[in-house]
């Protein structure tokens, strides 16, 4: 990985169930961000797989996972916008030529604030306010399980990246 210094704090091992469940999460989001450092804006919008994203398209695409669960989902709130429509559901991971690189990772830091603040009004056991009709209710999830496959997702894709940052420089890290 980048020569800097690793940034990350490893979860503390002695705590409650939410401080253990916050900490992860944030273990991981960092972990994202610091397996792109020191990458060119060139490599960074690189597609080298052949399902198309780029690892800045990877840190889009999380910030809207964030925004979805966090505030559409267990908030409730309204009308955000999406770049995904029904005859594009993958625009959320593709980052448009226009799209400044900075702007990108900053909208990832930020939906992570807001899921932060969103989270600690809410209790492990409240239900996400938003659910489809269709769905069925014992499918509902709440926060709990909404960190846990935050957690899930998070670290998935900080593997893709890892992987990908390998084929861009042969940089390696945990």
């Amino acid at each position: 990985m980048p020569d800097e210094t690793d940034p990350r704090v490893e979860p503390p091992r002695q705590v409650g169930e939410r401080e253990m469940l916050e900490s992860f999460l944030d273990a991981y989001r960092e972990t994202i961000l610091w397996k792109l450092r020191g990458l060119s804006d060139e490599d960074l919008r690189r597609v080298i797989v052949p399902s198309g994203w780029s690892p800045l398209g990877m840190v889009k695409h999380l910030g809207y996972v964030e925004q979805n669960w966090f505030r559409t989902k267990l908030a409730g709130e309204k009308d955000l916008p999406v770049p995904w429509t029904e005859q594009d559901p993958d625009a959320d991971m593709r980052v448009e030529p226009y799209e400044p690189t900075e702007e990108v990772f900053q909208f990832y830091r930020d939906q992570c604030e807001r899921s932060r603040k969103v989270a600690a009004g809410h209790s492990l056991e409240d239900l996400a306010a938003e659910w489809p009709a269709d769905r069925p209710s014992e499918l509902r999830p709440n926060l709990r399980w909404i960190y846990i496959h935050m957690i899930e997702e998070t670290a998935r894709h900080a593997g893709h990246i890892d992987i990908v940052r390998e084929l861009i420089d042969g940089a390696v890290g945990d």
